[in-house]
C-alpha cells in the first residue's frame, strides 16, 4: 500500500482518537485514582499536573499517529511534548518508578477502548502504533528523570560548596543551616572539620560520594568542599575525634589529615575548621604526627608558627592552672626539663626528695593532661612555660 493510501485510514483512526482525547484522558486519571494508591496521597495541585502529564501523552500520541509515516516518535521530542507542560520539580515529587506506572496505566486504558473508538479495520494498526509509542514514551522518560537527576546534581554540589565555605569563613548562619538541612545534614550530635590534601587525578565528584558514602558507614553526616589543595570534610554526630577522622583519613591525599576539636553545632564549626587550618599548616614541623592528627596536639607547632589562639591556649589551660594550684608545679617542672628528665638531678637541684618530684610532675599531669614523662607532652609543657613567662602573667593576675 502507498503512503498516500495509507494516510487515509490514519488520518480517519487520528480523527476518531482525538475526538475521543478527553474521555480517555478522565478514564485513564479514574484507574489512577482507583490504582495508585501514591496518586490519591498527591496534593490538588501535583495531581493536576500528573493529569495534565497523562492528557498531554495521549494527545502526542494522536498527532504522532494522524502523520504520514512509519518513524517512531523522537524521544527528546516526546520528551518536551509529554513533560514539558509540567513543573521541572514534579520529577522530585513522584519517582521514575511511580512515573513508569500511570504511562503504563495510560497505555492499558488507551488500549482497552481503542475498539469502541476506531473503525474495526483500523484497530490493528492503532493497537501496533500504540506499543510502539509506549516504547518511546518509556525511554523518553528515563531521559528526563536522567537530566531531572543531572540537575538536582549540579545544585546540590554548588549548595554543599557555599555551606563548606560557610563554615570555613564563620558565616554559618539560620540560611546555612536550612541549606545544609536540604542536603540530608541531620544536626546530630557533635561536628567536627578535618582537613588535609585533595588525592592526586581523582575526580571530585566521585571522592565526595567516597567520602559521605564512608561517614555514612561510621554514623555520621559528611558535607564536603576544597579549599585549594585541601580536602575540607565537615563531620556531624562526631562522639570520638580521631575515630570521626580516621572514618574518613583513607580518602585523602598523601600528607597530614588534621581533625579540629568537636563543637556543639554546625553554627559553631568555624572553631574547629579554624584550628584545622591552622594545624594542617603547621604539621609540617611534627613530621611523625599521627594520622588523622588532632589539631590540639599540634598546639606547640602552632603556637610556634604565631597562631594567637594556640598561644593563649597553652597560657590559659596549661600555665595558668600550674601556677594557680602550687608555684613549686612550675619549679619543679623547670627542674625537671633542665636536668634533662632525670628525678634525681632535678631533685639535687630541688633539694628534695626523688619521690616528691615524682609526686609534683604526676600532679601537673593530673592538672594538664601531659605527661612531663613523654617526651612529646614535655616539648609542650616547655612551650606552655616560655609562653606563660612572656606572657607576664602571674598568679595575681592568673584569674584576669
Amino acid at each position: 500500500m502507498s503512503p498516500t493510501a495509507a494516510a487515509a485510514p490514519r488520518a480517519r483512526a487520528a480523527q476518531a482518537l482525538r475526538r475521543a482525547t478527553g474521555a480517555l484522558s478522565t478514564a485513564a486519571t479514574a484507574r489512577m485514582d482507583d490504582d495508585l494508591t501514591w496518586f490519591r496521597d498527591l496534593s490538588a495541585e501535583d495531581r493536576s499536573w500528573v493529569s495534565l502529564i497523562v492528557q498531554a501523552g495521549i494527545r502526542s500520541f494522536v498527532d504522532w499517529y494522524r502523520r504520514p509515516g512509519d518513524s517512531s516518535p523522537a524521544a527528546d521530542t516526546l520528551a518536551a511534548s509529554v513533560f514539558g507542560a509540567a513543573p521541572r520539580a514534579l520529577a522530585g515529587v513522584i519517582t521514575l518508578q511511580q512515573t513508569v506506572d500511570l504511562i503504563r496505566l495510560s497505555i492499558e486504558v488507551v488500549e482497552r477502548n481503542i475498539d469502541e473508538i476506531v473503525d474495526p479495520a483500523d484497530a490493528p494498526d492503532v493497537h501496533a502504533a500504540v506499543l510502539r509509542y509506549a516504547r518511546e514514551v518509556a525511554f523518553a522518560t528515563a531521559e528526563v528523570y536522567a537530566r531531572a537527576a543531572e540537575v538536582r546534581g549540579a545544585w546540590d554540589a554548588r549548595l554543599e560548596a557555599l555551606v563548606v565555605d560557610a563554615v570555613l569563613r564563620a558565616e554559618a548562619d539560620e540560611a546555612v543551616l536550612s541549606r545544609a538541612s536540604a542536603l540530608g545534614w541531620t544536626s546530630r550530635g557533635d561536628v567536627a572539620v578535618v582537613l588535609g590534601a585533595v588525592p592526586a587525578r581523582r575526580p571530585q565528584t566521585d571522592l565526595f560520594e567516597e567520602v559521605r558514602r564512608a561517614a555514612d558507614a561510621a554514623g555520621l553526616d559528611a558535607l564536603c568542599g576544597t579549599q585549594g589543595e585541601r580536602l575540607v570534610v565537615v563531620l556531624g554526630g562526631v562522639t570520638d575525634l580521631r575515630k570521626g577522622a580516621e572514618a574518613v583519613a583513607a580518602l585523602y591525599g598523601e600528607g597530614p589529615v588534621v581533625v579540629g576539636p568537636s563543637v556543639d553545632d554546625l553554627s559553631r564549626a568555624h572553631l574547629s575548621a579554624r584550628a584545622a587550618l591552622s594545624a594542617h599548616r603547621s604539621a609540617s614541623g611534627w613530621p611523625d604526627a599521627p594520622r588523622p592528627v588532632r589539631s590540639d596536639e599540634l598546639l606547640p607547632e602552632r603556637a610556634l608558627a604565631g597562631d594567637g589562639h594556640a598561644r593563649r591556649h597553652l597560657v590559659d589551660e596549661v600555665y595558668l592552672p600550674l601556677l594557680r594550684a602550687r608555684s613549686t608545679l612550675i619549679e619543679t617542672l623547670t627542674a625537671y626539663f633542665a636536668a634533662g628528665g632525670s628525678l634525681e638531678g632535678a631533685a639535687r637541684v630541688l633539694f628534695v626528695h626523688p619521690n616528691t618530684v615524682r609526686y609534683r610532675l604526676r600532679q601537673a599531669a593530673e592538672l594538664t593532661g601531659f605527661n612531663p614523662a613523654d617526651p612529646r607532652d614535655a616539648f609542650t609543657l616547655e612551650i606552655a612555660l616560655v609562653l606563660g613567662r612572656q606572657s607576664g602573667r602571674t598568679d595575681d593576675t592568673a584569674g584576669a
